[in-house]
């Protein structure tokens, strides 16, 4: 969060820690209630309150979640939510604001799940309430799109990465872990921040694909099982294909022409493994399949290299662009 009008009862920053937001009966502060949330004093005045909050990472918004758990008789009645796109040395203040989601009714201590119609890419966002009240948590949910412009044509960068637009399509199964977090910045923080499948007791292997944030030929693959020590997998393959017009989910995955990259490695516990010379195509590829035998957890997968730009991704750029 970088600015807000009035956060008199609880600060701003409230908006986006985890979860959705605790209530303590009896916690007071000098200012009055204790609330898990951003809550502004009682207006009594025209206008409304407004917090400006910048994305993690710049992107397409598909939907928000205005959650006003616990503000049962402070929730604001109505919100909005206006975007803007910027470079990191402009004020957004200043910025030209685009509405993407109109003044709309919010119920008390509910999740408000609105979705948002606009495939512009977009850096920051501002949430306005009407006319005052309280927020526990602010969710954005939508696709990166990063900033291919400061990137280099002969760059070489984690074409697996969130940071990058990756996205993980799918996973034979996700018990223990969820699949995303394979491509999420930095290291793993515990054996719960990882990919980790169920114990198998049937024949066979399990497998996550990824398609890559632009299509790459790739130059170096880190296979990451930190934290996993007694139930890393045995060993693991990766495939890819080039399938840029081609929708890659759990249905299609086994209709696919799979081509081997990484030949099947044995793996250690608790183990960062690189490989380079041991990489047998470097494509290009748009989604890579890893496979891990027979079950077991991976912290982080990266997969290094140097986009390809389809023409496909010129008029994608051209489109987005026009939020900036």
């Amino acid at each position: 969060t970088l600015s807000c009008s009035d956060d008199f009862f609880a600060e701003k920053e409230n908006l986006l820690k985890p979860g959705r937001g605790i209530f303590i009966a009896d916690k007071f502060t000098d200012r009055g209630k204790w609330m898990d949330g951003w809550e502004s004093r009682r207006k009594r005045t025209e206008g409304y309150d407004w917090c400006v909050i910048k994305l993690g990472l710049s992107g397409i918004v598909r939907g928000v979640d205005i959650d006003t758990n616990h503000f049962l008789g402070n929730h604001p009645p109505y919100a909005s939510v206006e975007a803007c796109c910027i470079g990191d040395d402009e004020n957004p203040e200043i910025a030209e604001w685009a509405e993407v989601l109109e003044k709309s009714p919010l119920n008390a201590g509910s999740q408000n799940l609105f979705s948002i119609n606009s495939n512009q890419r977009w850096t920051h966002l501002r949430l306005n309430i009407y006319p005052d009240g309280g927020v526990a948590r602010f969710r954005v949910y939508g696709d990166v799109v990063p900033d291919w412009g400061r990137v280099k044509p002969d760059e070489t960068i984690d074409l697996a990465s969130v940071t990058m637009g990756a996205k993980v399509v799918a996973a034979s199964d996700m018990f223990f872990g969820p699949k995303d977090n394979l491509i999420m910045p930095g290291p793993s923080l515990n054996m719960g921040d990882g990919w980790e499948t169920k114990r198998r007791r049937t024949p066979g292997f399990d497998w996550v694909v990824v398609e890559l944030g632009s299509a790459g030929k790739l130059s170096q693959i880190e296979l990451d099982t930190s934290h996993f020590k007694g139930n890393y997998p045995d060993s693991a393959s990766i495939e890819g294909c080039f399938a840029p017009n081609t929708k890659v989910d759990s249905l299609a995955v086994p209709n696919i022409q799979w081509t081997e990259l990484l030949p099947q490695q044995k793996l250690q516990a608790h183990h960062r493994h690189f490989y380079e010379k041991e990489i047998s195509n470097s494509g290009p590829f748009t989604h890579i399949k890893l496979n891990i035998f027979p079950d077991g957890g991976v912290a982080r997968l990266r997969v290094f290299g140097q986009r390809v730009i389809l023409e496909t991704e010129k008029s994608k750029a051209h489109e987005h662009s026009k939020g900036c």
